[in-house]
């Protein structure tokens, strides 16, 4: 990568900014921007103001990883302003929304879910995943051949799976399925945003509540027994883990078959060794790397990176797409290939908001994909690729629906 070599030629290079490239080449491929540029070169937001995008894989754990990168959007000059001097109702999305906080009020918060979310817990998951999955190929196979594989298998195995933890009644699934969808679309105004926020936190607020009357065993009882949190931040931490929980392991399962299906001999080797199917998880999550929103940073001092001078209070987007592409994280990076080591990939994020399901995500697309295979060995896509209805306009990418037949 050539850096800039001077604080005038930053700034010149910062008013010529390009804004963010959200549509993908193709089906799976990140837009060629995204691959071919450098490591880290300006960018302009969609408020106006210009920052910085990167794209080269240890750029991006440098920026993820370092204090000095506020995960706190409100600290920069493209995003609200704080209403309150209190500092855990500070935060852009409300108290209990730690995806957006720093140390320490991140670790507060965290800190509550993480016995939720052991590898020992996950694991002790794993029949009843197991038998969610087979419950759900059951009703694709008895919906008929062509089925949507999304409706019937690759959304209800997350949703239920993350109802059961929280305690959410599946039976109301309708209500934050639509609310999420409407909170995931990337480009709308605000107000839609927030109508589908309101409707999540709203539809929890009442769980909370009866929760509160009726504690049971599963994770939104045990936050209403911690003293100390109050309606608002249970409802807000919920809500991440409801949205989170399901949007993002449902397009993993139908993105990644539509790419199998695209791929016969890798989806052979996979059928033929059930040992690659969690390595294969790992190459299709770095492969794919559905989250098409970047984390977005925001510096609180200067700090270099790629020889580059982020200025205190300037963005910084990190595209993980193009960074789980980058050939500083594997050989032959835009290849798929189910048989690859295990990399150190950025689809979970990486530092202190690693994600908190990446344990939980793994196991329910390995016996998702292993599941699939294994019911249906003569499985096909029921429409040409093209017509796929791509999630394009989404922040999670994937696709719509996936006809399939067998």
């Amino acid at each position: 990568m050539s850096a800039p070599s001077s604080a005038p030629h930053q700034a010149h290079q910062a008013h010529q900014a390009p804004p963010y490239p959200k549509q993908r080449a193709n089906y799976v491929d990140p837009a060629p921007a995204l691959i071919t540029g450098p490591a880290i070169s300006p960018l302009r937001f969609v408020g106006g103001s210009t920052g910085w995008l990167v794209t080269g894989y240890h750029e991006a754990r440098e920026v993820l990883r370092d204090p000095r990168f506020s995960a706190e959007r409100w600290r920069g000059d493209d995003t609200v302003r704080p209403v309150s001097p209190n500092v855990r109702e500070n935060r852009g999305n409300g108290p209990g929304s730690f995806l957006a906080m720093d140390a320490p009020e991140h670790g507060h918060y965290r800190g509550l879910l993480t016995r939720y979310f052991t590898v020992r817990r996950m694991r002790a998951l794993e029949p009843r995943i197991d038998g969610i999955v087979t419950d759900c190929l059951d009703a694709l196979q008895a919906a008929g051949k062509p089925a949507d594989l999304v409706e019937h298998f690759a959304l209800p195995v997350p949703s239920l799976v993350i109802c059961e933890m929280l305690g959410v009644p599946y039976a109301e699934r309708e209500t934050f399925q639509r609310a999420s969808a409407q909170i995931l679309v990337q480009d709308q105004s605000g107000g839609q945003f927030d109508q589908g926020m309101r409707t999540i936190t709203g539809f929890l607020g009442e769980l909370t509540a009866a929760k509160r009357r009726a504690p049971q065993d599963d994770l939104i009882s045990y936050l209403t027994s911690v003293g100390e949190l109050s309606d608002v931040e249970i409802n807000n931490m919920a809500a991440l883990l409801l949205i989170a929980g399901h949007e993002t392991t449902t397009n993993m399962l139908s993105l990644g078959t539509f790419v199998l299906l695209q791929n016969p001999e890798q989806m052979r080797r996979l059928r033929e060794d059930d040992a690659l199917v969690p390595g294969a998880v790992e190459e299709l999550l770095r492969y794919l790397s559905i989250v098409n929103a970047f984390p977005v940073r925001i510096a609180l001092e200067d700090v270099e990176i790629g020889g580059v001078t982020v200025t205190a209070g300037q963005s910084v987007a990190v595209s993980v797409p193009a960074v789980n592409r980058d050939p500083a994280l594997v050989d032959d990076p835009h290849t798929l290939d189910v048989g690859r080591p295990r990399s150190s990939h950025l689809a979970f994020g990486y530092g202190i908001h690693q994600c908190l399901g990446a344990n939980l995500a793994r196991i329910e697309l390995a016996a998702g994909y292993r599941g699939l295979l294994g019911r249906f060995p003569d499985l096909a896509l029921a429409v040409a690729p093209e017509e796929v209805r791509m999630r394009s306009d989404m922040v999670i990418y994937g696709a719509h629906e996936l006809p399939v037949t067998w």
